[in-house]
């Protein structure tokens, strides 16, 4: 077989470049695409790469001749309990020929990881295909313990036009969070580059103003419960991993469960306050891959809808989503 060039699919984005092997070419061992990496044989848009390295949507892969030998099929993909998958059905928003929204509740992993077998979003896509020729592909990703809005694409053309809606900042997504706390500043700005820091938790990201990539946050304090906890309303103007969760801490007010960020300090204690993260994908705007655009609006999961009932918060006192950033 003679040399490849595959482009990176607008799902793969973020994907690390030996899980991207082990999914297209599992006969390719760890071993051998180390040894094609040191000697350049495995290129990314045209330079040198490592195992480790994040990719991004539409890059182009250089892969060497493969080893003679048939190329293993596929394992099919197990069959997805009933429960769950009238769960994922029941969690539609939106549909129409060429866009799902659904609400991703809190715990189930969008893609798959070390230890996470089958128990992730992107395995149980088919059940999402309502009749569909193709199987529906993921543009854009939550945290595991993030829920809300989650877009799909129902064709390899509509997941390319909206997951360049994403790249281009054209698709606008607003959070909702309970932080512990009161920020200082109660409307404004975060402007703090991030850096990738990996460790034997997962990875974790810090302010870094040499190795950083440039990460914005537009936020407001909605209400507040004396010194305890605030309600913040966001727009992440970047796309940045776990970038709204840095950027909580850095104003000295974590998010309500986010022990990985705010430590201790991230949990208030209450028979009615869950210690699960509370951070919620509330709406987004974006293009239509065909015309006009889409805004769709998540209701909010149980442990955020109680722990608003315990501290006061009303949803009708945010008002109308990105109406507070518009101007911005």
């Amino acid at each position: 077989m003679s040399v490849q060039i595959l482009t990176v699919a607008s799902d793969e984005a973020d994907l690390r470049l030996d899980r991207w092997f082990k999914r297209h070419f599992p006969a390719v061992g760890h071993g051998l695409l180390e040894k094609w990496l040191r000697t350049g044989q495995v290129r990314i848009d045209g330079k040198r790469a490592k195992s480790n390295q994040r990719l991004e949507a539409s890059q182009q892969i250089r892969v060497p001749p493969l080893p003679e030998g048939p190329r293993p099929e596929a394992a099919p993909r197990p069959a997805v309990d009933a429960k769950i998958a009238r769960m994922l059905e029941d969690s539609v928003l939106y549909l129409d020929d060429d866009v799902i929204v659904i609400d991703k509740p809190p715990g189930l992993a969008v893609q798959g990881g070390t230890g996470m077998a089958e128990h992730h979003l992107d395995a149980m896509l088919d059940v999402l295909r309502f009749g569909a020729a193709e199987r529906p592909r993921l543009v854009h990703r939550l945290d595991k313990d993030t829920s809300g809005v989650l877009v799909l694409g129902r064709s390899a053309g509509a997941a390319a036009k909206l997951a360049a809606a994403f790249k281009s900042r054209a698709a606008h997504k607003c959070y909702w969070a309970l932080v512990v706390g009161v920020p200082k500043i109660r409307q404004g700005r975060i402007d703090a580059p991030l850096a990738k820091l990996p460790g034997p938790m997962g990875d974790k990201v810090a302010v870094d103003e040499d190795e950083g990539k440039r990460a914005v946050t537009w936020y407001r304090v909605v209400e507040y419960a004396g010194k305890r906890a605030a309600w913040l309303e966001m727009e992440p103007r970047t796309g940045r991993t776990h970038q709204l969760r840095a950027h909580c801490a850095l104003l000295g007010t974590p998010i309500l469960g986010d022990g990985k960020y705010g430590g201790k300090a991230a949990f208030i204690e209450g028979q009615g306050v869950s210690r699960k993260l509370h951070l919620h994908a509330r709406a987004i705007r974006m293009p239509h891959p065909r015309n006009g655009t889409i805004e769709v609006t998540a209701p909010l999961p149980p442990h955020i809808a109680a722990s608003f009932a315990f501290f006061g918060f009303e949803e009708a006192q945010a008002g109308e989503a990105f109406a507070a950033f518009e101007s911005e």
